[in-house]
């Protein structure tokens, strides 16, 4: 099979488009033929060798491919051929072949595409559990999304908008508050005022009388965390997924204590190995939105197999608008 091949940890310059042997299931996983894989920062990482949890190389990257199911191991039940899936895998997506156990399998609606579905995948499902599990959103909760151009920041902002949520999108470059406005963003709040410590706080408080926002969602870290945590209302909540800014930031507990508030993290990846009945509930609501109209296409970009270079600089140098996707065939409905 054609695969985009990582032979050793370094820049996304040194991958190569070459062949791997074909895959083959085992014990209870499918084999996916893979129409579109969504292109993730977290891939940059893996990629690098900056990722918690590396593959030895030679490998295929590539999270959360979209294809038919063509091959079954011997013990799975659940998933048949010819099902239309999303295959949540950790790594292998970037090929033409790509093998999952079937419980890390989601068939889609009938009227999804496999480049929508994919842009889903490490998104639409992180979004959810930051919401759902990790601040357990309740009804009348405000929610502030750092980062909100990005594709955790589009399905946040979507979802918790399905949800009933009054919604903020923080957004440090304007050229993309269209973006944020598209995904029914309530409120912008500005990420690139010179005064961040103290102006966010003042944004988010004359947005919400005083209050503060009841849910923050942070990708970013670094400086944007140290003013965000401000912001929290009493008994507020934030949820750290990432650190895109680059810098891990660091927290005096006492705020914690004398706010009562709650800072917690998400590495949606570890629901897929521990929780997988969880995720199964994640993404069959997901696909219940999606028919009902309730959350919409993310928006992306598609590239072909042959150009992943330009796929993965747009999502390093932070060019993209929206959702960055590799097709591997044309039939990609």
């Amino acid at each position: 099979m054609r695969a985009i091949i990582v032979d050793a940890y370094g820049p996304i310059e040194n991958l190569r488009l070459g062949t791997m042997p074909d895959p083959v299931p085992v014990r209870d996983e499918v084999l996916v033929r893979t129409h579109a894989t969504t292109v993730n920062y977290v891939d940059q990482l893996v990629i690098t060798g900056k990722y918690q949890f590396l593959p030895k190389p030679p490998f295929v990257p590539g999270k959360g491919p979209a294809g038919i199911v063509i091959g079954l191991g011997p013990d799975a039940k659940r998933i048949k051929v010819g099902d239309r899936v999303l295959a949540m895998a950790e790594i292998g997506g970037y090929a033409e072949l790509a093998t999952v156990s079937e419980s890390q399998c989601y068939v889609l609606p009938p009227k999804m595409s496999f480049p929508e579905a994919s842009s889903m995948a490490v998104a639409s499902d992180t979004a959810w559990f930051a919401l759902n599990d990790r601040a357990r959103y309740k009804v009348g909760d405000t929610v502030l999304v750092l980062g909100a151009s990005g594709a955790v920041g589009i399905a946040a902002i979507q979802i918790a908008k399905a949800m009933g949520a009054f919604v903020m999108a923080g957004i440090s470059n304007p050229d993309k508050i269209p973006l944020a406005k598209l995904a029914g963003a309530d409120a912008i709040v500005d990420l690139a005022r010179p005064d961040l410590r103290d102006g966010l706080r003042a944004q988010v408080h004359a947005l919400t009388d005083g209050r503060g926002a009841d849910i923050i969602l942070d990708p970013l870290g670094g400086d944007v965390f140290d003013a965000a945590i401000r912001a929290l209302a009493w008994c507020g909540r934030l949820v750290v997924i990432g650190f895109a800014a680059g810098r891990i930031p660091t927290l005096k507990v006492n705020y914690v204590l004398l706010k009562n508030i709650e800072v917690t993290g998400l590495q949606v990846s570890d629901y897929r190995k521990k929780r997988p009945e969880q995720v199964e509930t994640c993404y069959r609501q997901l696909f219940d939105w999606f028919q009902a109209g309730k959350i919409s296409p993310l928006p992306m970009t598609a590239y072909t197999f042959e150009n992943f270079h330009e796929a993965l600089a747009a999502i390093r140098d932070r060019t993209a608008r929206g959702r960055v996707v590799l097709t591997h065939r044309t039939d990609t409905l």
